[in-house]
């Protein structure tokens, strides 16, 4: 699998995911056009330059349609069309309905779905005209499932219909969309809840078949081969990256069988 001369523009990403991401990316060839809100994603790009990764970085809010436009000219500029967009960028600071105010829900929309339009929008007519291009969503088991943060998870579910529709109706241009639902990832924003309780994720750890949560670099693999050509054939997927969460429950079968090997 190689990406080499290709421009993969990556959201979000100075965060765990998206580190993973630029690097993993990068590692197999590609040209990384960067995009984060926190001006982090700099001082990263300027650190994996030294690993031998080529890219760009931008900052911009992607719930800001004209700035993240802007940002996504620039890179073009710099860089030349983007071949593939990931769409990784998104927050769930809502963990519940009641502690979710009219505000939080259309914060929540618009960094978790709206943001992804406004990314896809900047870049489809680029990939139109070059006849081919890639959107790989990352999005959320929350969108198969109620396990809390609702408007996170309705935002994540709206992505998994944008994600079919843009399928169909690009797919003629050459244009392939899928999107990756990842379960419980380990990044540093697990250390902020660790420090609260540091048996969390054990806690976790049991609900998953595989006995463990997923790591940022699982999704990054995910990602990229849905993005190469080994993928040629699969557009509007929807594909869990969660150790198995959403096969079953695993807790409820020990107990109705009453065997836990």
């Amino acid at each position: 699998m190689t990406f080499s001369g290709k421009i993969v523009a990556i959201t979000g990403a100075a965060g765990g995911v998206g580190q993973a991401l630029c690097r993993h990316f990068g590692g197999l060839g590609a040209k990384i056009a960067a995009v984060d809100r926190n001006p982090a994603v700099h001082g990263f790009i300027a650190e994996i330059a030294k690993e031998g990764v080529a890219g760009e970085s931008e900052t911009a809010d992607i719930g800001e349609a004209s700035a993240i436009g802007n940002a996504f000219a620039r890179l073009a500029a710099k860089l030349g069309v983007i071949d593939i967009l990931v769409n990784n960028a998104g927050y769930s600071p809502h963990p519940t309905f009641a502690r979710t105010d009219p505000a939080g829900w259309q914060d929540d929309i618009n960094g978790n779905l709206n943001g992804a339009y406004n990314c896809a929008y900047a870049v489809l007519p680029g990939m139109r005209e070059k006849g081919s291009g890639v959107i790989i969503n990352i999005g959320s088991v929350n969108a198969l499932s109620a396990l809390g943060d609702p408007a996170y998870s309705a935002a994540k579910a709206g992505l998994v219909s944008l994600t079919r529709s843009l399928a169909v109706e690009f797919g003629r241009c050459g244009i392939r969309v899928n999107i990756v639902l990842p379960g419980t990832v380990r990044t540093p924003l697990w250390n902020v809840r660790a420090s609260k309780d540091p048996n969390v994720l054990v806690k976790l750890e049991r609900w998953y078949p595989m006995g463990r949560i997923v790591e940022p670099i699982d999704v990054a693999r995910a990602a990229a081969f849905l993005a190469s050509d080994d993928a040629s054939a699969i557009t509007g997927a929807a594909l869990p990256v969660d150790c198995g969460l959403s096969a079953g429950n695993i807790v409820m079968a020990r107990e109705l069988t009453l065997e836990n090997f």
